[in-house]
Parts: structure tokens; C-alpha cells; sequence
């Protein structure tokens, strides 16, 4: 791999790891609109959807670090 190569990952790295950042910060939004709602409110679908809505942003989250963990790891430290 040359070093222009490299560079290219190793921004695409940085992108992905603010992309994980940025998606955090929206599910933590989520949660804290799901925690805020009245109890009466939280068991309705329209409020759980957001809790829901967190816990899919931080699994997408999880995948994400994960892919930019192993580019890392098998790829830009390797070459």
C-alpha cells in the first residue's frame, strides 16, 4: 500500500469514527425525550418508538466502530 493509499483510509477512519460520534449524540437525544415524557406517556407507541430509535442508532453505532476498528487493525497497521 502506498502512502497516499494510506492517508485515504486513514481519513475514511476518521469519518467513520465521527460518524459513530454524531449518531451517539442523536440517540442519546432519543433517550433523553423518552426519559423526559411522562410515565403515562413512555408505554405509548409513538414515545417508545423513540427508545427504540436509540437502540437501533447504537447498534448501527456498534457496527460501525467495529468496521473501523478491523480497517485498522487487518489494513492500515498491517501495510
Amino acid at each position: 500500500m502506498n502512502k497516499e493509499t494510506r492517508k485515504r483510509l486513514e481519513s475514511l477512519k476518521e469519518q467513520l469514527d465521527g460518524i459513530v460520534s454524531e449518531l451517539n449524540e442523536i440517540a442519546d437525544a432519543e433517550e433523553e425525550k423518552y426519559e423526559n415524557a411522562p410515565e403515562n406517556l413512555q408505554t405509548s407507541e409513538r414515545v417508545g418508538a423513540w427508545q427504540d430509535c436509540a437502540d437501533q442508532i447504537r447498534m448501527i453505532c456498534d457496527d460501525i466502530e467495529n468496521a473501523s476498528d478491523e480497517l485498522e487493525s487487518e489494513v492500515i497497521d498491517v501495510f
